[in-house]
């Protein structure tokens, strides 16, 4: 599947990310980027933003967050992981969060590994 006007911005020194969108790339034709080396102006963005969560960046909206993951999985086909996150609300949100700011957790590491076999 393609979702040619979506941009992936995401953060290229985080492990767990580079191995997400390796394995989003697995079933999903999408444009992604690392934030540091991304032309943020041109998606109305700035470099802290972009520190602080992965956003994906369409022509109609731009999802940060619980909601980008949302939106991505979505995307690639996992429509209950996707309703799952959007439909817990802030829990979804407190489980982005939660990882976003655990990567170096062995919850974590583990989930990269796998991520990471998948390839």
């Amino acid at each position: 599947m393609s979702i040619d006007e979506a941009t992936l911005i995401y953060d290229g020194d985080c492990r767990l990310c580079q191995a997400s969108v390796d394995w989003l790339r697995l079933k999903l034709d999408i444009a992604a980027v690392p934030f540091q080396r991304a032309n943020l102006e041109r998606f109305g963005l700035t470099h802290e933003e972009c520190a602080k969560e992965v956003i994906v960046h369409t022509s109609r909206a731009t999802h940060r967050g619980a909601a980008a993951v949302a939106y991505l999985l979505r995307a690639r086909g996992n429509g209950l992981a996707s309703f799952v996150i959007t439909a817990s609300g802030p829990l979804g949100r407190y489980g982005y969060h939660w990882v976003a700011t655990h990567r170096n957790s062995l919850a974590i590491t583990l989930l990269t590994r796998f991520l990471e076999r998948q390839r």
